[in-house]
């Protein structure tokens, strides 16, 4: 079996070296049009990019993994969840670089959604060379692959309607390129003329403005967005880019940017991959829907720790659908986790080698910085969720309850503590949460229960320490119905009605052997 080809990443790596042959210097690409919040799908194509990254340096090779800013693209709407929507709707068709930020705090309505993708994606260890478009544009650095396109514009037509039906192929005079006013800023123009060399004539249907810019210093001039992406593969020498499956539909972008690159630009079009969509299952906190709201990698941070975050989607083949959770699921997740962790260390054992080794590869590239010194402590998430309520919040309360947990290893479970706290206030079901009575709070029992309540303090709650593991305890609290002739469940329910005020909880035994003996007999001192 070979090892190093387990993992979807690894098999890639191989077919970009075994393509594209042993290179100094491999470069992956990603990247995203900043026209609003870039949500959790677009954050897709990044990770898949970096574990690609990863996989091709574990080889030993040199990589340069860049991420480009499309901020020169227009601003074609105004997204539901941006606020100041009438001050946004007055920069409709200028460039998106061009855009104040409604907000205030960056210099662009670009800018500003770069500044959140640019400062989180370090909490998930990926640290991309990011490339603005706008600037790389307005510094006429893309004036020869401009004047390719306006060269062999024939050739570009031809291949664009290569794959259209005659219904929507391209009508009349046309031209591989776009202006922005240099009075007004719109792209709201019309070529009317190229001279063969340097000079592109045009006109603004908004302002009337008409000029003949050159392409070595003009500002405003940019190519469709088809050829655009194929002509900055050849300028930065891409090697893979994956893209989403609307892309890579039978004819679609990627069909046509293959032949733009190889018959104009010279250049073979990167290694890709097709990769799909996510879905969200429940709330991440308490958002407005009609608002337009996006799940993006802040909503997701606050309930997945940066490790577990990676292993969705480093535990997923890019081309297979998958729903992020933040209902009862997340449990789930969570402990899906934690059983990659332990067969990681070896401390579950694998039904196989072959398992052994592909769990223990998502798990290498989950983790933000190489694999750590010591594994890491393990709680259970739902039993965490019950230890961190029982505390009220305090996280530094549960540490110190947790007296094999070594300094080297709270840092990190510190973390998933936070995010536990943040799921069990923001996202979880109602009937998922609780928090224990104060003292002298008195539950509505009848007398039969608080009777029983009160021999389960005295018989169960006085002596809890001296029961060696739930099941023991579970038998005397059992003794206790028995006592009282009571069905089992009756006495649960008023169990919990008389510390937490409601009808069910966590499993009573383990409930009662986590919380502080003193604090269950005061609140079970009413009774």
């Amino acid at each position: 079996m070979d090892t190093k080809n387990i993992h979807w990443a690894d098999q890639t790596a191989e077919k970009i070296i075994r393509e594209k042959g042993d290179k100094d210097l491999y470069t992956c690409a990603s990247g995203i049009t900043p026209s609003g919040t870039v949500h959790i799908g677009n954050f897709r194509e990044i990770i898949s990019v970096d574990l690609v990254v990863r996989a091709l340096r574990d080889r030993g090779k040199k990589v340069r993994f860049i991420y480009s800013w499309d901020d020169y693209d227009v601003f074609r709407k105004v997204p539901l969840n941006m606020p100041k929507q009438d001050m946004l709707a007055q920069y409709l068709r200028f460039p998106i670089t061009m855009v104040p930020d409604p907000w205030e705090r960056d210099e662009s309505y670009a800018r500003h959604h770069e500044v959140d993708v640019e400062s989180i994606l370090p909490e998930v260890g990926i640290f991309p060379e990011f490339l603005y478009q706008a600037k790389r544009y307005r510094s006429s650095m893309y004036a020869e692959g401009i004047r390719k396109a306006l060269e062999h514009r024939d050739l570009l037509k031809n291949i664009l309607d290569k794959y259209r039906d005659e219904e929507h192929k391209i009508q009349g005079e046309w031209w591989p390129i776009s202006v922005f006013c240099d009075s007004c800023n719109r792209d709201t123009t019309e070529i009317d003329g190229w001279d063969g060399q340097w000079g592109v004539t045009y006109h603004c249907t908004t302002c009337n403005h008409k000029e003949t810019v050159d392409l070595r210093t003009a500002k405003g001039v940019k190519l469709g967005w088809r050829v655009d992406w194929p002509m900055r593969w050849e300028f930065e020498k891409v090697d893979f880019e994956p893209a989403g499956k609307d892309h890579h539909s039978q004819g679609g972008s990627f069909d046509t940017a293959k032949h733009v690159c190889k018959d104009v630009y010279g250049w073979e079009a990167p290694i890709t991959f097709r990769y799909d969509f996510i879905g969200i299952k429940g709330t991440p906190g308490k958002m407005s829907s009609s608002k337009g709201k996006v799940v993006d990698l802040y909503d997701i941070l606050r309930v997945y720790t940066p490790e577990v975050t990676r292993y969705l989607f480093a535990g997923t083949r890019p081309n297979t659908e998958f729903v992020i959770s933040f209902d009862l699921d997340v449990i789930k997740i969570y402990e899906d986790y934690d059983k990659t962790e332990r067969i990681a260390w070896g401390v579950e054992k694998a039904k196989d080698e072959e398992t052994y080794l592909k769990e223990r590869r998502i798990y290498e590239l989950s983790q933000v910085n190489g694999m750590p010194n010591m594994m890491p402590y393990q709680v259970p998430f739902r039993h965490l969720c019950n230890l961190i309520q029982i505390a009220d919040g305090n996280i530094d309360k549960v540490i110190a309850g947790l007296p094999d947990i070594k300094e080297e290893q709270i840092p990190a479970f510190r973390k998933r503590c936070e995010c536990a706290w943040y799921w069990i206030r923001e996202c979880a079901p109602e009937d998922f949460r609780f928090h224990l009575r104060p003292a002298g709070e008195r539950a509505e029992l009848t007398d039969a229960e608080t009777a029983a309540v009160r021999d389960l303090r005295d018989q169960v709650v006085a002596r809890i320490e001296t029961f060696a593991d739930d099941k023991t305890c579970g038998e005397a609290i059992y003794a206790v119905a028995n006592e009282h002739q009571m069905d089992g469940k009756v006495l649960f329910r008023a169990a919990y009605q008389a510390l937490i005020g409601k009808d069910q909880g966590p499993r009573l035994a383990n409930f009662l052997r986590n919380i502080d003996k003193n604090r269950l007999l005061e609140i079970l001192k009413a009774y």
